[in-house]
């Protein structure tokens, strides 16, 4: 009865911080960890001892599949080498930076020293990714540190169990250094393919997707525990795992299946990656309490813990610069911006540790000279950058000018890609002609543009006066949703069906209200700057090469062919041959692409302000 009702504080407890910081934009790893550290002196909370085997094999598995489904196959093979240089190199060099300075201050053999050093030099998994996503830094930033959090911790475990052989043999030779970490690295990935292979192989036998969510809860402990029995990384074997998944869901998994692994797994990476950070402040009390236990004095414990704090800290930007300026020089992204140094700076602050720390620091042996000083140094490191580099951060994007992207580059980028994709379904949609009456396929045509026009409408002007047919819809349809659902419950509340049936009903009315395309006005503080189109991965067409950027309106604002027709315009486009301004398809008249139909002029620009992309429309090309 005691752990249950521990467990349902701890749950409840996450649950409740977790929904105050939504509410009033803190971070809520640093709010949990605050809580759970002031939680550990009261004398009713009972001591909660976090062992290794808990984290490394019941925690972390999960939460790094959890991060790898989500993440970008393309992204994570495009930003490689850093994530290279982040999640080995700098490991290495913090945890011999870490073990020189350990060495120097306190009373250990160097094999214990360059143990504290491996495990304190991987950032958290989840501490970085969540405040960088929270604040809204550049995606390629976010990339990175997403990488590096997924991979350093095989890194770091690696150089542990070396320096842990140092320490019961009494030396390590480089050449079964070497072969460790090839081994590690290896068999991780060789692991992690062929246990993606096979569950991929029996997803395409699967097609319930209650089934396949509980196949997908398997995955990371399949991956990880075979990979630890063969002496390889099970961490890696968990990040190739989820990777691969994740990249080829859309051809093994049913929508439903996706749908169900998404919401489930964001569940639990919810619980996971908060609790985390409420027991590493739950750990504080017995922490401090053993090392009253240590033959040293108290200031020379204080001063080894700053010194370690400091040294994990400084060591991170003189490694990231260097090795950015030197070593990577990084090539522009899809649309063309080099990352400046002050993404640099963002990314050697963002080095906050979490519960690994904790975790790898406990699985040191027992007979480690100055063990518990140790765990101390670590949990103070642990708190530290979680305090210093989480709380401080949001303000340093702010003074270096560094944010996430422009609402509405988003917004045009998947517009194009989802024109794109609608071109090619109205194109099979052409050829189902013989199979399909009129009306049904006038329903599809126009359900597949309404979706595109959808993402169309959150460009243009912001001004909240005026409601777009997408939201007037959705308003609509929201009420009317209401109005059966508020039927099928009087029907149920009476008696007049049955129970299974009530269910399929409620369960579609559900599904459609769940699936209603939410149209979201962009902030005007996204409006800085003229908004241009990202380059094409195919190179501009003839005819955007050939048109001008500028041409004189022929009228200076409004739709004409609107106005005569006594109709309101959404958005504004401008041929780039003749200077007609027309509206656009989410408009009732779709002027501009009526204008393109009788005179074949190709190209219109956005005649909205703050804007400057241009639209092909024979080759359904941005430019």
């Amino acid at each position: 009865m005691d752990v249950a009702i521990t467990a349902l504080a701890l749950v409840a407890t996450v649950t409740a911080v977790a929904g105050l910081a939504r509410r009033f934009n803190l971070s809520a790893p640093l709010l949990l960890t605050l809580v759970g550290l002031v939680a550990s002196f009261l004398p009713f909370v009972p001591e909660v001892h976090l062992s290794s085997a808990v984290v490394l094999v019941g925690l972390l598995p999960p939460l790094l599949y959890a991060a790898a489904i989500r993440s970008s196959l393309v992204d994570f093979k495009e930003n490689r080498r850093p994530i290279a240089f982040l999640s080995v190199g700098l490991v290495i060099f913090t945890a011999l930076g870490v073990g020189l300075v350990t060495w120097w201050l306190l009373p250990v053999p160097f094999a214990a020293a360059f143990a504290l050093g491996a495990v304190v030099a991987p950032p958290d998994a989840v501490a970085a990714t969540a405040i960088a996503r929270r604040i809204g830094l550049p995606r390629r930033v976010v990339t990175v540190l997403e990488g590096e959090s997924l991979v350093n911790d095989a890194t770091a475990l690696v150089c542990l169990r070396t320096a842990t052989a140092a320490l019961a043999l009494g030396y390590v030779s480089a050449g079964e250094v070497a072969v460790d970490f090839i081994w590690a690295a290896l068999g991780g990935v060789l692991v992690g393919v062929v246990v993606a292979w096979l569950v991929g192989l029996v997803r395409k036998a699967v097609d319930d997707s209650v089934t396949d969510t509980s196949l997908s809860f398997m995955a990371p402990f399949v991956a990880y525990l075979p990979a630890e029995e063969l002496g390889a990384s099970g961490v890696l074997a968990v990040v190739v795992t989820g990777l691969l998944l994740g990249h080829r869901a859309p051809l093994v998994q049913n929508a439903s299946s996706r749908l169900s692994e998404r919401v489930n797994w964001s569940t639990i990476q919810f619980l996971l990656e908060n609790s985390v950070f409420l027991l590493i402040g739950l750990q504080v009390r017995w922490i401090v309490a053993d090392v009253s236990h240590s033959d040293l004095g108290p200031g020379q414990i204080v001063a080894v813990c700053v010194a370690v704090l400091a040294a994990v800290v400084l060591l991170r930007p003189i490694w990231v610069f260097p090795v950015r300026f030197l070593a990577l020089r990084p090539a522009p992204d899809r649309a063309g911006r080099v990352p400046s140094w002050r993404s640099t700076a963002i990314i050697s602050w963002a080095g906050m540790r979490g519960v690994v720390t904790l975790a790898a620091v406990f699985a040191l042996p027992e007979e480690t000279p100055e063990r518990e000083v140790l765990v101390l140094i670590a949990m103070v490191v642990t708190a530290g950058t979680l305090m210093l580099q989480g709380f401080s951060l949001p303000w340093l994007a702010r003074r270096l000018g560094v944010h996430g992207p422009d609402p509405r580059e988003d917004a045009l980028q998947e517009a194009t890609v989802l024109q794109s994709a609608v071109s090619a379904g109205l194109r099979h949609l052409a050829k189902c002609a013989d199979e399909i009456d009129a009306q049904t396929m006038d329903a599809l045509r126009q359900r597949v543009e309404q979706r595109v026009n959808i993402v169309w409408e959150r460009l243009g002007s912001s001004d909240s006066t005026q409601e777009t047919p997408s939201e007037a819809y959705r308003r609509v349809r929201l009420q009317m949703l209401r109005a059966e659902r508020a039927e099928v419950l009087r029907i149920r509340d009476a008696g007049e069906a049955d129970h299974e049936v009530l269910d399929q009903v409620m369960g579609a009315l559900d599904l459609e209200e769940s699936m209603l395309d939410r149209v979201e006005r962009r902030d005007e503080a996204a409006r800085e700057g003229l908004l241009l189109p990202p380059e094409p991965p195919g190179g501009a067409c003839d005819h955007l090469r050939d048109a001008p950027t500028h041409v004189k309106p022929l009228t200076p604002q409004g739709c004409p062919d609107c106005e005569r027709e006594g109709t309101t315009p959404v958005h504004l486009r401008l041929c780039l041959t003749c200077g007609n301004v027309g509206c656009c398809d989410s408009s009732v008249g779709k002027h501009a692409d009526r204008h393109f139909a009788d005179t074949g002029h190709p190209v219109m620009r956005s005649f909205e302000p703050g804007e400057a992309w241009r639209w092909c429309y024979p080759d359904d090309l941005l430019g």
